[in-house]
This record gives C-alpha cells, sequence and structure tokens, in this order.
C-alpha cells in the first residue's frame, strides 16, 4: 500500500507510522546520505572542505543555522539544498493552517476536528518541496506578517471574543510548522521584530496583542546575514543570536578552476550561442580572473564584496557580444575574441560598489583597469615576466614582435570584423606564433588566436607596444615609431 493512499487518521496509526521532529528527520536523512557516501549539496562549489562540513555537523546538532557571507556566496541555495534532506512526504491533518501532524495537532482546529471525527478525521500528505518558506527581512516587516494577528472578521463570523486563540490569523512562520523556514538578511529585520522570535525559538510559545498562546512549532531555522549589514543598516540582537545554534561563515570561490564551475553551471547561455560560439579555455579564464581582480582592487568597497553574479553575467554578455558580431558579419560560427570583453563593461559596473576613488574614476574605467589588470595577471602565468628597468643591449623574448611593429604598419583589430580578416590580421604577425610555440606549445590551435590577442594587449598593457582606441576597434603600433609620426 502507497503511503499517500492512507486518507484517515486511522489508517495512519495502522501503517505504524511515527512522527519525528523536523531537525530529527534532518538528522536521520543526513546520517543515512553520509553513510552511503552521497553528496549532500549537489551544485555547490569550494565548500567541500569549509562550509558543507561545518553545515552537516550543524545539521546533526539540531542548531538552527545563521549563514554569515558577503553577497553572491550560496548561502541561500545551501538553505534551499537543506529540502533534499526531508521525508519525501509527510502527514497533515486535512484543511489545517499550521500543517498540524495528525498524531501530534497543535492548533484549536486539529484537536476539535480530531475530538469530532476521531481515527476518520482525514488526513492529506505534503512533499518535501512544499515545506520550504522563505522571507527577505526589511525594515516594512511587521510582527503581523511574521507570527500574526488578530482577525476582526474572523471573531465576528464565529462570534468569539478577541481573547479566543480562534481568531488569530497565523503569519508566515506558523505556517511553516514543521518546514524549513529561512530569513534572508536578518540584520535588516526591525530590533523589536527580532525579539517577538525568542520565545518560538526557545519556548515554544507565540505573543499576539497582550494574550500568550502555547504553540511549540516545529521549524528548522535558517537565517542568512551580510557581515557588511551589522554596520551599514542593522544588527542581530544578542538575545537572538544566542539563540541559533551555529553561525558558519562562507566565502568566495579560493580558485579560479573553482570558480569557472560555478560560472559554468549557473550562465544561462542559450543552446543556439553554445552551436555558434566557440569560447577557448583562456577567455574562460579571464571571466574569473577580472571578479579575482575586483575583490583585490582600490577601487572597490572590499567590504561589500563582489557577487560570483558578476562572473555568470559577465559570461552572458560575453557570448551575446560575440553572437551580436557574428550577425552583423554573417559569420555562421566564431570564437570569442578579447575585443568582445568591452562587451561585459555592463555587467561589470552594474555588480561592483565603488569607494570614493573609483568614483572620481568612473564606473566604466573603473570596468576597464580590472580587464586589463586580469589579463596582465594572466599573461605573466603563461609568458616571461616583462622587466621595468633592463640594461643596454639586453635581449627580451619579446623583442621580435617590437622589431616587426618597427618595420611594419600598425595592424587594427576592429570590433565587428569579420573572423577571416581578424585571423588574417593577427595570424600576420609572425613572431607572436614563434612565442607561443616557445613557452606556452601545447595549446590547441582554436585557442590560439585568443592567446595572440592576449599577448598584444599584454604588451600594451605592459608598455611595450602602444594600443589606441579609434571608434570602431584598436591599433596597436610601436611606440618609437608612433612618437615619431607625432613629431
Amino acid at each position: 500500500m502507497s503511503i499517500k493512499e492512507i486518507k484517515t487518521l486511522g489508517a495512519l496509526k495502522e501503517s505504524g507510522y511515527q512522527s519525528i521532529s523536523i531537525k530529527d528527520e534532518l538528522r536521520n536523512n543526513l546520517i543515512k546520505k553520509l553513510k552511503n557516501q552521497e553528496t549532500v549539496f549537489e551544485g555547490v562549489w569550494g565548500y567541500e572542505n569549509s562550509v558543507i562540513p561545518e553545515l552537516e555537523t550543524a545539521i546533526l546538532s539540531k542548531h538552527n543555522i545563521n549563514l554569515l557571507g558577503l553577497r553572491g556566496q550560496a548561502k541561500t541555495r545551501l538553505a534551499r539544498l537543506m529540502v533534499t534532506l526531508l521525508d519525501e512526504y509527510i502527514p497533515v491533518v486535512a484543511g489545517s493552517e499550521i500543517n498540524d501532524d495528525p498524531l501530534q495537532p497543535l492548533s484549536r482546529f486539529s484537536t476539535d476536528l480530531i475530538a469530532e471525527k476521531g481515527d476518520d478525521t482525514p488526513i492529506t500528505w505534503l512533499h518535501r518541496d512544499e515545506r520550504f518558506f522563505e522571507k527577505l527581512a526589511t525594515p516594512d516587516v511587521t510582527v503581523a506578517d511574521l507570527i500574526g494577528d488578530i482577525d476582526p472578521i474572523k471573531a465576528m463570523n464565529l462570534k468569539l471574543n478577541y481573547a479566543d486563540d480562534r481568531v488569530i490569523h497565523f503569519g508566515m512562520i506558523p505556517r511553516a510548522n514543521r518546514c524549513i523556514f529561512v530569513i534572508n538578511e536578518i540584520p535588516d529585520l526591525q530590533a523589536r521584530i527580532q525579539v517577538a522570535l525568542f520565545n518560538i525559538l526557545q519556548e515554544g510559545d507565540i505573543q499576539i496583542r497582550g494574550f500568550k498562546l502555547r504553540l511549540p512549532l516545529d521549524i528548522q531555522f535558517v537565517f542568512t546575514a551580510n557581515p557588511e549589514d551589522y554596520t551599514n543598516r542593522g544588527s542581530i540582537v544578542t538575545p537572538l543570536k544566542d539563540r541559533i545554534g551555529s553561525q558558519i561563515l562562507t566565502h568566495y570561490p579560493k580558485s579560479v578552476d573553482i570558480a569557472e564551475k560555478i560560472t559554468e553551471q549557473e550562465a544561462n547561455a542559450l543552446q543556439h550561442q553554445k552551436d555558434t560560439v566557440y569560447v577557448p579555455k583562456l577567455a574562460n579564464r579571464l571571466v574569473e580572473q577580472i571578479s579575482f581582480e575586483a575583490r583585490r582592487s582600490e577601487y572597490i568597497d572590499v567590504k561589500s564584496g563582489v557577487s560570483a553574479r558578476m562572473s555568470i553575467s559577465v559570461f552572458e554578455n560575453l557570448l551575446s557580444t560575440a553572437e551580436r558580431r557574428s550577425l552583423l558579419t554573417e559569420d555562421a560560427q566564431t570564437s570569442i575574441r578579447l575585443l568582445d570583453f568591452f562587451g561585459t563593461i555592463p555587467a561589470i559596473t552594474g555588480k561592483v560598489e565603488l569607494v570614493y576613488e573609483g568614483e572620481q574614476e568612473g564606473a566604466d574605467s573603473v570596468a576597464q583597469i580590472l580587464i586589463s589588470n586580469a589579463i596582465k595577471t594572466i599573461f605573466l602565468e603563461l609568458f616571461p615576466e616583462i622587466k621595468k628597468l633592463k640594461k643596454e643591449d639586453e635581449k627580451t623574448p619579446y623583442d621580435e614582435i617590437t622589431q616587426w611593429f618597427y618595420k611594419k604598419d600598425a595592424i587594427e583589430l576592429l570590433d565587428d570584423m569579420d573572423d577571416r580578416y581578424f585571423k588574417e590580421q593577427l595570424n600576420a604577425i609572425l613572431p607572436l606564433e614563434n612565442l607561443i610555440q616557445k613557452y606556452q606549445p601545447e595549446f590547441i590551435e582554436e585557442d590560439k588566436l585568443f592567446l595572440k590577442e592576449l599577448i598584444l594587449w599584454a604588451l600594451a598593457e605592459f608598455k611595450i607596444l602602444n594600443k589606441e582606441r579609434f571608434t570602431k576597434g584598436f591599433q596597436f603600433n610601436d611606440p618609437l615609431a608612433n612618437y615619431i609620426r607625432g613629431i
């Protein structure tokens, strides 16, 4: 007999079903998964040896949890994934507003119904996906929203006075009985509202409009908070903080490889874009490096953080920039170019909080600086360092390239240049191929064009070559020749 075929309280008792609290439910299912070596939090990268073990320990301890970290650190995702640790279905008294357990009813409605119908009391089954409640804490949230309030219409219809618990209209928290309840950005909740949570967390009663109602709700609370909010907007009041069992610190990806996995998983790339736009591995690396540069930039508020969503948005814009160019040039297929990264600037400027110096530079300029810094960082990982000072007649690995530009005229890379001409322009600079063969011979052919472009940009950033922006592209030339022409 399927569990969902049980429709009455009597049949539920006969089945041998036993009630357990949600914290025990989470704990028991976690123990099973750990024993079976199953991955508990699928799709969360970079937390395997830090956040996830701490979160699993908190669940085993049956704690309410506070996830503390900067924006874009998968706090809400972790909370939502806890749903997978719930039983698939639980029985509920049919018609109950607060998901009453048929074997341990709390509300007046359910106790009266069971007293009246006994074993014939109808029950329904609640799926685990419906046992997740989420509320974003904002200054306008009231006690009535979270806990409940007296409903004068209900009192009038039932002809009851306001001291009767049947006139209460339950708020979000009682309605989340036997569920996971997440309050995001808890410091934004007014202190007096946080105080209203004390008894629910500890004593299991609620207080509405002057009278106290014993209602030992069965809830797994998960709070999220940003450390910056503690000074900017508010704080978690000390007694509430004391009632939260475990506070777990989240963090950004510690390596580019992990960041790439996150972006690849989360980016909302269209299938058509995937089919028509080739993404060199180095381009993926550059996308992530921009975020890493932002997190240590003097122009960006480090305390505010740089969300992983920035890399995701940059990658999506990058694909769309290349797709737009291919539509204009009528290329059936194309590959990401370094030039395309200038189409991602809107995705960067909207995701960072600038300090005073950054405001003075301007958001667009800061975004370009981040791209430039990312190019230089990656270049120095692949090729020899460019010394600021060198001895007279001292040779460098880049002399052949600078000599080529000294003897030849400038080359231009246009924003809307078709693939064939773009390839011809870069492949004409033979010293680029020689440099790659010497220091990065393992690079696959499809990625070499992007690498050649990266070398040009890096040499320009290090002032070995001259780079000039004009309306529809960039021109690269020899600095000395450019200076002589200027004279």
